[in-house]
């Protein structure tokens, strides 16, 4: 069992950076190595939709291409904590953010634990 907590949100001007962290609580010694962790995100009146993941080990890493570019995510298997740092951000990203732990997947059914979420806003 994977408990998970997002932590980073706030408001940011266009063009700016934000880190998101995602960090297992609970009885995780042993199990956060052995799940992928995402990123998804979902603004009012959307659908929640995909932005990266990253393989177990953190070898692999997968993102949306609406993000290409400007978002990097990574882990600390030690720390148990997953990070997601945003740069340029604009407007657009603006939205409720979620990590998740499961199968290195872009799908949201592929993940079987949530977080609660964190806002990330982008005034213009």
């Amino acid at each position: 069992q994977v408990q998970l907590v997002e932590s980073g949100g706030g408001l940011v001007q266009a063009g700016g950076s934000l880190r998101l962290s995602c960090a297992a609580s609970g009885r995780t010694f042993s199990t956060f190595s052995s799940y992928a962790i995402a990123w998804f995100r979902q603004a009012p009146g959307t659908e929640r939709e995909f932005v990266t993941a990253i393989s177990r080990s953190g070898g692999g890493t997968y993102y949306a291409d609406s993000v290409k570019g400007r978002f990097t995510i990574s882990r600390d298997n030690a720390r148990n904590t997953v990070y997601l740092q945003m740069n340029s951000l604009k407007p657009e990203d603006t939205a409720v953010y979620y990590c998740a732990a499961g199968v290195f997947s872009g799908l949201a059914d592929s993940y079987n634990y949530w977080g609660q979420g964190t806002q990330v806003t982008v005034s213009s």
